[in-house]
């Protein structure tokens, strides 16, 4: 981890990685919208399976990183079921055609 010298330097730092982080979740974005096409129907596209494990793995992860759980597993479910709205959607449509 960097050691910064300076208050505007760590609000540089976090704004760097404030962009890495949009643009993961973009891509984490599109990956989901890709997965749709690949299931059979919304309860597919719910994986209520896969939600749990995720949940537990960033959970797991963020102990061992000495991040907050609590916090992690909030920010996953928000972003998860965003995504899986957007996911339904995706499907939806793919499947009008």
């Amino acid at each position: 981890m960097k050691k910064c010298n300076s208050l505007e330097e760590v609000r540089t730092e976090i704004d760097k990685i404030d962009d890495q982080l949009v643009e993961l979740i973009s891509i984490r974005s599109h990956l989901i919208r890709q997965a749709a096409a690949f299931k059979n129907s919304v309860e597919e596209v719910k994986a209520e399976d896969r939600i749990d494990y995720i949940l537990q793995k960033v959970r797991h992860k963020a102990i061992q990183a000495d991040v907050s759980p609590n916090m992690i597993s909030e920010l996953f479910e928000i972003m998860i079921n965003e995504m899986v709205e957007t996911e339904i959607s995706e499907f939806r449509n793919n499947k009008t055609f």
